[in-house]
């Protein structure tokens, strides 16, 4: 007896090879069997869906989710769910765990909108990397979650936002701290090397804790330290850690940054393949979009946090013509960026809401300000990030990616529902997979299905060193999605962002169905994901 039998199905097993019909049987949280049209007689199970020849793959892994504060508020994690995400992967740039140490808040107040007071609370407790993923599991959410111990936060809990490098006692207690998170599960560590704290670390410190990483089989993720600019000295510094620490490194969403370094992609991507040819484990992963998105403080360098004092710079008009004189220098990561590539979208005060999804330039000239003073004003109004969208990147360039065989998809965002939604987010909160499917494969062609299937499931799998996941296989949890290949699509965009994808009928996450005709069930089957180490 099956509980759940799938039949008259296009497999396409995550695996990169080519589809076939079929039928899988679900037992349980498993995939129990896979057979040929017609080989399971239908009284032998609970349940049968007929696919109606529509294709049934593995559940999307997203390698770069931030769900972290969206599961809190809402399990379900619409937004990503309907677009057939069944694993989130979290933590680059803060992880609510470990907290202690010098950490005030874990949820990184300003920065990071914290969810209810029940949960900051509740955060509050979370002294060990693993009871946040364990908390989150037992209160209900329908993907399964998995994260790195992010570097930022091991840093924080040591040093501060203190700049320069860890003394031996504070580099102790960071090696200390890495080795308790990947014994509990982490899947390696992040630096988010544009951003503070992280940007204040030195290389030499990030290879000691990358070593520590590398004794529990886990991997170096990285949010380069330049996109732009230095992408070049942001890639051999990849590989320098790599190499130094003996270590499998992933790129966080592999781009060139700017207009005037779109040229350096076609390097990027020779200097990789070198690297690789050499026996270096380098990868990557991106997003498809032609459009990153982060806070509207990224503009500014980032000393400006060191101490903690970002507010209190701002409030400090000497402090501020220095800030604005390195800006219009073009120094920092954001160099060359012009206003008309700045489009803020996450205003809270309602005064300001109506320069949601419009330019920077624009929003400057109305205010009749400078438009890096019309920065100051706004970050000092809303005393928040502002999540800004940037239009920084070749379209090009996106498909040129896409083709390389150590790509994977990632969404670098969250998920969110429509209805409950407050600001405007990047569309990729809604898109980012479907988007693959339906722009890149069915209408473009860049990509077959099945290798684009294969960057979503068992190409994450395998790097995550989950090898019971992303794959349609016996004995593998069946996280599954069915998806009809000639709509799947996705309705977010960037003037529009809360829309649901279309085209995924149904997804499973450990046997339990939570999407049914591309609708939520309110199922919370959702699990605690634990990396080699734990």
């Amino acid at each position: 007896m099956f509980e759940t039998l799938i039949t008259h199905a296009r497999i396409i097993d995550g695996c990169s090879s080519p589809w076939f019909r079929g039928e899988v049987a679900i037992d349980g949280d498993c995939i129990v069997a896979i057979g040929s049209p017609g080989q399971f007689a239908k009284r032998g199970a609970k349940r049968v869906i007929n696919a109606q020849d529509k294709v049934l793959c593995p559940g999307f892994i997203d390698i770069q989710s931030h769900s972290i504060v969206p599961l809190m508020k809402d399990g379900r994690c619409l937004g990503k769910v309907t677009q057939g995400v069944t694993l989130e992967v979290m933590g680059e740039l803060w992880t609510p765990a470990p907290f202690g140490g010098l950490i005030d808040s874990p949820f990184r107040e300003g920065f990071m909108p914290p969810p209810t007071h029940e949960w900051r609370e509740t955060a509050k407790t979370w002294a060990h990397f693993g009871d946040w993923l364990a908390h989150m599991a037992k209160v209900g959410v329908s993907p399964n979650i998995g994260s790195f111990v992010a570097g930022g936060t091991l840093r924080r809990y040591a040093c501060g936002l203190r700049m320069g490098a860890a003394s031996a006692v504070e580099l102790d207690l960071i090696r200390q701290k890495t080795a308790e998170a990947m014994e509990e599960g982490a899947f390696g560590v992040t630096y988010a090397l544009i951003y503070p704290p992280d940007d204040f670390v030195p290389t030499e410190e990030i290879i000691e804790v990358c070593k520590v990483v590398a004794r529990y089989g886990g991997i170096y993720i990285t949010h380069m330290r330049s996109e732009g600019d230095q992408i070049e000295q942001g890639l051999e510094e990849t590989f320098r850690i790599a190499r130094a620490a003996n270590i499998p490194a992933e790129i966080y969403h592999l781009k060139a940054s700017g207009t005037r370094n779109w040229h350096k992609m076609p390097w990027v991507i020779a200097q990789i393949n070198a690297a690789r040819a050499e026996g270096l484990d380098i990868t990557a992963d991106m997003y498809p979009y032609p459009a990153a998105g982060t806070g509207l403080d990224a503009i500014l360098p980032t000393w400006v946090h060191a101490d903690g004092k970002f507010w209190q710079n701002l409030a400090d008009p000497a402090v501020c013509q220095r800030i604005k004189a390195e800006v219009l220098a073009d120094k920092g990561e954001m160099a060359g960026t012009a206003p008309d590539e700045v489009m803020p979208i996450g205003f809270k005060q309602p005064d300001f809401k109506k320069y949601a999804g419009r330019r920077l330039s624009d929003i400057a000239a109305e205010r009749g300000e400078d438009w890096v003073d019309c920065i100051f004003n706004l970050l000092r109004a809303e005393q928040q990030q502002i999540g800004t969208v940037y239009f920084k990147m070749s379209e090009d360039n996106l498909c040129l990616q896409l083709c390389q065989p150590w790509i994977k998809i990632s969404s670098d965002a969250g998920g969110y529902d429509p209805a409950t939604a407050e600001t405007p987010v990047h569309p990729r909160s809604y898109g980012t997979f479907t988007r693959v499917l339906g722009k890149y494969v069915r209408e473009e062609q860049v990509l077959t299905l099945e290798d684009a299937i294969y960057k979503m499931t068992g190409a994450v799998a395998a790097r995550l060193r989950l090898h019971d996941r992303g794959r349609v296989a016996p004995g593998c949890f069946a996280d599954l999605v069915l998806l009809d290949p000639a709509t799947v699509a996705d309705r977010a965009t960037f003037d529009n962002s809360h829309q649901l994808s279309v085209g995924i009928e149904r997804v499973w996450v450990n046997g339990v169905s939570v999407i049914e005709d591309g609708l939520h069930t309110g199922a919370l089957p959702g699990r605690w994901v634990r990396g080699g180490g734990g």
